[in-house]
């Protein structure tokens, strides 16, 4: 049974998904979670690229220890010491460089002979190899490369030092059967192939990013690079998630399997949705809301004679729980740090409190609170924003189908104290947002508003995602509440508290250079 490397890219590619801008908390949780779920290697960001994304790979590195964490760098030198500066102190110092090799690429957009690209990198690899014990090389656009210049830089830069060789299918446009033969024809053509892991990393344009990956593994990939729920550029990347139960439910097939901490899954999938704001489709495979429902009769039928009729695995590989109501209104604190606990939560004894309190205030309001709903409040709990200028105290809302929607907030401002607003609109989250914008200081653009249930029933907690343009910044937020419109403005306020955050830190990081 082959051991293949699970290489996670939520943080960085999965990251570049339209819409999606996730802060330091946020980004220092999901790799928590990754490491919980048990990734071999962790792609925590482009440390070149800017200050914050700097920032938090060197607090990653710094923190995650159960997984080897590396950066992205392009293959000029003041990446790799960039990257190697945020990199230093980590578990096992690891980079990720890359360089195209595709005609169109060092054609139109490199603008190299083929002889330069290959010296730009063994340059790069022999540079990065003096600071890192693992370096990866990527062939941006391999798919789309001459296998036979793809031999012949692979050979080169495994001599300068490279450890992994990965292969992307960059613009999703290979087939199963394209991507199994590229790799079977490096691994005959490249002599010097046996010192190095292969990886696979595949888009989705096509549909077909996981076919792809598993295809590769077939023929000799060792790594795969993935991400939860399949995120990233464009139609995103191969599913972490599929490629892992593919892997564990058909090792009569492959004979291969990830070691993942399978039942991790769930819990990864929901806290990565939560954060980047990106809802996983109901009939997503593995942890979409319907992966384990039956609707049909006659499997109802056959599923309650025997669950393999229809269930090729159990919910509970995957971490979701088959017996979803877990606590309620008589529920002691005790009994819910325990839960909490139990579900991944390894907060502080204040973060605890807030929590609990916050459990109290929804048991009164619902029967009973699911681990989906603990869930939620955990995530809102340990990812709020550091500095709340704007809190919200109080929401009223007059609404009638004769009347015009009218909004009265108040908000609790730590420079100022308490103010408050009111103002219309044509339906009530207008009325809400038109107080609100009021009461920031400056205009504020929606662009995006999204909401949903976190699970079912007229007492279900509602989630509102919202992006929104304020002081030139595009920035999302989040907010949950039991009333939709108190989450709506939760969701606004969270928006423009963490503008105003990235702007104090960027002044600060500014000052800080100019010293």
């Amino acid at each position: 049974m082959r051991k293949i490397n699970v290489f996670d890219t939520t943080l960085r590619d999965g990251e570049q998904s339209a819409g999606v801008n996730l802060n330091f908390e946020e980004k220092l949780e999901i790799a928590k979670q990754l490491e919980r779920l048990g990734v071999d290697v962790m792609e925590a960001g482009f440390p070149a690229s800017s200050q914050g994304d700097f920032r938090s790979v060197q607090a990653i590195a710094n923190t995650v220890k159960g997984s080897s964490v590396t950066g992205l760098a392009r293959s000029v030198t003041k990446d790799i010491d960039v990257a190697w500066e945020a990199l230093k102190k980590s578990a096992e110092p690891r980079i990720h460089v890359f360089l195209a090799t595709s005609p169109i690429h060092m054609t139109y957009k490199l603008r190299m002979t083929p002889d330069e690209v290959v010296r730009t990198a063994v340059e790069s690899v022999k540079y990065a190899k003096a600071k890192f014990p693992q370096v990866q090389w990527s062939a941006e656009d391999a798919s789309r490369s001459e296998l036979p210049f793809l031999a012949t830089i692979i050979e080169a830069v495994i001599d300068a030092g490279a450890t992994v060789i990965n292969l992307p299918d960059t613009v999703g446009y290979t087939t199963p059967q394209e991507i199994g033969n590229m790799f079977r024809y490096l691994t005959e053509n490249v002599p010097n192939i046996d010192r190095a892991i292969l990886s696979t990393h595949n888009h989705d344009d096509l549909g077909m990013a996981v076919a792809n990956s598993l295809a590769a593994i077939q023929n000799g990939a060792g790594q795969v690079e993935c991400t939860m729920n399949g995120i990233g550029e464009r139609a995103g990347n191969a599913s972490l998630e599929e490629i892992a139960v593919a892997l564990n439910i058909r090792k009569d097939h492959y004979q291969a399997d990830t070691g993942l901490t399978l039942k991790e899954i769930k819990r990864s999938s929901s806290l990565v949705s939560k954060l980047t704001g990106m809802i996983v489709p109901s009939n997503k495979a593995v942890v979409g809301a319907n992966a384990f429902a039956h609707e049909s009769g006659i499997h109802q039928d056959g599923v309650l004679k025997n669950k393999e009729t229809y269930e090729i695995f159990t919910p509970e590989l995957v971490g979701v729980s088959s017996n979803r109501m877990v606590l309620g209104k008589h529920s002691g604190r005790h009994a819910f740090k325990e839960k909490i606990v139990e579900l991944g939560f390894n907060g502080t004894e204040d973060q605890i409190q807030t929590i609990f309190k916050a459990f109290k205030d929804l048991a009164d309001k619902k029967k009973d609170v699911t681990e989906d709903d603990l869930f939620a409040l955990m995530t809102e709990a340990t990812v709020g924003e550091a500095v709340a200028h704007y809190e919200l105290e109080a929401l009223q809302v007059n609404y009638g189908t004769n009347n015009i929607p009218t909004a009265t907030i108040t908000l609790n401002v730590p420079s100022e104290g308490t103010i408050q607003e009111a103002a219309t609109g044509s339906g009530s989250v207008e009325a809400i947002y038109n107080t609100l914008e009021r009461m920031i200081d400056g205009p504020v653009i929606l662009e995006d508003y999204r909401i949903q249930s976190i699970n079912g029933g007229r007492d279900a907690l509602a989630e509102v995602f919202v992006k929104i343009q304020y002081d030139g910044v595009e920035s999302t937020g989040r907010g949950t509440a039991h009333d939709v419109l108190e989450a709506s403005a939760k969701a606004y306020i969270h928006a423009i508290n963490r503008t105003i955050n990235r702007r104090a830190y960027n002044a600060e990081r500014m000052k800080q250079l100019n010293a």
